[in-house]
């Protein structure tokens, strides 16, 4: 049930100072009284308190109780944290004997969810915690405390009431036909406003194209040929052996994945196969899946080898990688340089880490990330959001094509709350079940 007590550890497994174990849910105070075999009904909301906790006449460990009364705290039902001393072994008892005694163990996430569900956060205020906790850089970071400070929720809550406005307009008509003139009514009132907010969520997606890759991270493909030094940048870039490196071509047969932080930029790196004419079966699979990573990528690093002349292949890759955002990198630049730099190119070494400040200033360039302000409210931070806006937008256009060529006003009405709705389920004012449960089921147990 949904109001049913829950508990979980909210804490970093292992050893440490303290260890909290959280608990919400009709009935959770009068339970751990049992166990703490005193009555933590008599203490106001929002207080701690000591206490020792029993299974049965055995004490498990003596603890600090924090006690939230209400609907006025985090999941909007009554809850406590119990401070335990932080060993792994003591906790996992007490963690076991509330389990014994009518708790349920907490699904993933389900203390944010059940904060959603009893409105005490909306959906961007959760994934501004989930955003939070996975913060690599203080974009991301500034980016998801405003988040929590309802930034994205006020922005869109101010674009459904700027339709709310229309749609009562149109209401009216539709009801009381004789108060006012159709065509005026889509000319003189519906057309101007439909046009005022198009361009706002058209403003607020170009910054999102901005905002989104520098939050959440930019998928960067490193694209070559064989032993043009692909494997090499990556494990420098991320300072481990993650790929295996080899003189022989060919080596690299999947793609490889690493995070990384590079100065305030954050890259899902991905190195590919080396991209070239195979009889190998197995590699042109990961050819394949090379050619696939750099049309989901946001950023490609096309890398060539410094010590070499540009190949037909090279050339090819070029081409193949020519409509997208890149960066072209001339590693091994170590070796004798036989190419001669353009303004827009980078040379590098795998070996001594030269060219990489440089690089982490063209990342930056070419994703524009100078002009995002974390602080301007006027954007989104991920990709679900950016997607419901845009079908947003779509409805709006339908809407305003419809007003323009004199449709009948109830098909305006029909796009405009389209429009309305896809917005409403930015914030989770008319999310499904599927949804929910989707999103809420990423999030870390006790969150």
């Amino acid at each position: 049930m949904m109001n049913d007590p829950i508990c979980a550890i909210a804490t970093p497994y292992g050893v440490g100072a303290i260890s909290i174990i959280r608990c919400s849910g009709n009935g959770s105070i009068d339970l751990v009284s049992k166990l703490a075999k005193k009555d933590l009904n008599k203490y106001q909301s929002n207080t701690i308190h000591h206490a020792y906790i029993y299974d049965g006449d055995k004490m498990l460990d003596e603890v600090m109780i924090s006690i939230f009364k209400g609907k006025k705290n985090f999941t909007g039902e009554e809850s406590l944290e119990i401070n335990c001393h932080g060993g792994v072994y003591n906790t996992n008892k007490v963690l076991e004997c509330l389990l014994k005694n009518g708790f349920k163990m907490a699904l993933p996430g389900e203390f944010s969810k059940r904060a959603f569900l009893n409105g005490r956060i909306d959906l961007t205020e959760a994934e501004g915690i989930m955003d939070l906790i996975s913060s690599t850089n203080d974009i991301a970071l500034s980016s998801s405390i405003n988040s929590l400070r309802k930034s994205i929720y006020n922005l869109v809550t101010s674009l459904r009431e700027d339709m709310l406005k229309i749609i009562a307009n149109i209401e009216v008509n539709i009801d009381y036909p004789e108060y006012d003139d159709v065509i005026m009514l889509e000319d003189d009132i519906i057309l101007p406003e439909l046009k005022k907010l198009i361009t706002k969520i058209e403003h607020i997606l170009n910054k999102s194209k901005i905002s989104v890759p520098a939050i959440q991270g930019i998928k960067t493909a490193i694209v070559g040929k064989p032993n043009v030094g692909k494997s090499s940048l990556l494990n420098a870039l991320l300072e481990e052996d993650k790929a295996i490196v080899s003189n022989i071509p060919g080596t690299t047969r999947d793609i490889v994945e690493g995070k990384l932080s590079l100065g305030n930029i954050t890259l899902d790196l991905i190195d590919t196969a080396g991209i070239r004419k195979s009889d190998d079966y197995v590699e042109n699979i990961g050819i394949e899946r090379s050619k696939k990573a750099i049309n989901d990528a946001d950023l490609v690093l096309l890398v060539f080898d410094s010590s070499k002349s540009l190949s037909k292949e090279d050339l090819e890759l070029k081409e193949l990688t020519k409509d997208k955002k890149r960066i072209i990198i001339y590693n091994k630049s170590d070796l004798d340089n036989k190419i001669e730099l353009n303004d827009d190119e980078v040379l590098v070494s795998s070996v001594t880490r030269d060219g990489f400040d440089e690089l982490e200033k063209k990342i930056s360039e070419i994703m524009r990330l100078n002009e995002f302000n974390a602080s301007d409210p006027n954007y989104l931070s991920n990709a679900r959001q950016v997607s419901l806006m845009n079908e947003a937008l779509k409805s709006l256009n339908d809407a305003y094509n419809s007003c323009k060529d004199n449709e009948a006003i109830d098909m305006v009405e029909i796009s405009l709350k389209e429009s309305y709705t896809f917005l409403g389920e930015i914030i989770g004012d008319s999310s499904s079940d599927s949804l929910i449960k989707e999103l809420f089921s990423k999030f870390c147990l006790g969150k």
